[in-house]
């Protein structure tokens, strides 16, 4: 008699955890649909930027993610019969012993709240902070995840974060020098370089402001420095600069204006004897 009681104790047990795993699936698929949609149509509203929803985004779901798992465990210790209140309380004296040594963590999450709060980053930002930069993947109140440009997935503690520098706030700066010779007209060169400027902003719509030519930047042992100064959209800065060098490069080659490069030259004096 006793065993069947054993057994018929084991089996409601194990439907109990299996209806429990059940409905912790269906309310997490639930919840991050819910969030997913509320989300959505934020991302439809024109005053919310896209990478400050993303974040919010990413950050809810952590959050729900975490406070159903603490549901789940707490209900699970009730199912074997254990009494939820005095382990409760053991936690949070736990906790609170453990505050003490991992300040650590504290400092993480409060300075991830104030990240959060002042809106200093945002996912898909390029920023440089801790002394990596890259673009945010994501903003937790522990870590920030960053991308770098050769791929490396950066996992930051926020209190590692004692400064950001953020480069996609506004319009970015495009910047290139081109130097030539000293035998050349510098003021056909600028006529011809500026033409180049103005052809490339009419072609290309991320070109928010110029590009002009500043004028003579610098006078080197073998070159004359001008520069050229545009804004771009953010991000689009780097593809910019590259399509002015080209196009500056062929420009000059097309109007005979030298841009100077080393040459060496070999002296045989076996023929001159």
């Amino acid at each position: 008699m006793g065993e069947f009681l054993d057994i018929s104790s084991l089996i409601k047990g194990t439907s109990r955890i299996i209806i429990l795993v059940i409905a912790f699936l269906i309310v997490r698929a639930v919840g991050k649909n819910i969030i997913n949609r509320t989300f959505s149509r934020m991302k439809e509203q024109r005053n919310m930027h896209a990478g400050r929803v993303q974040t919010l985004y990413k950050l809810s779901v952590n959050v729900f993610s975490y406070i159903l798992i603490f549901i789940f465990i707490t209900i699970l210790i009730g199912i074997f019969g254990l009494d939820i209140a005095p382990i409760i309380a053991g936690a949070g004296v736990i906790g609170l012993a453990i505050g003490f040594g991992a300040q650590g963590l504290v400092s993480d999450v409060v300075t991830g709240f104030f990240i959060l709060l002042e809106k200093q980053i945002d996912v898909e930002d390029y920023v440089s902070a801790a002394g990596v930069g890259g673009v945010v993947e994501e903003v937790g109140l522990r870590t920030t995840q960053i991308r770098g440009f050769d791929g490396t997935l950066h996992f930051i503690p926020n209190r590692n974060i004692s400064n950001v520098d953020n480069h996609s706030r506004g319009n970015m700066r495009a910047m290139i020098d081109i130097g030539i010779s000293y035998d050349d007209n510098i003021d056909e060169a600028v006529r011809v370089l500026q033409d180049v400027c103005d052809q490339l902003a009419a072609e290309e719509p991320a070109i928010k402001e110029g590009p002009d030519v500043l004028g003579v930047q610098g006078i080197g042992e073998s070159d004359v420095v001008i520069r050229i100064l545009g804004k771009t959209e953010n991000m689009e800065q780097w593809g910019i600069e590259r399509k002015l060098r080209k196009a500056c490069k062929e420009a000059l080659d097309k109007n005979g204006i030298d841009i100077p490069y080393p040459h060496q030259v070999y002296v045989d004096k076996r023929q001159e004897k």
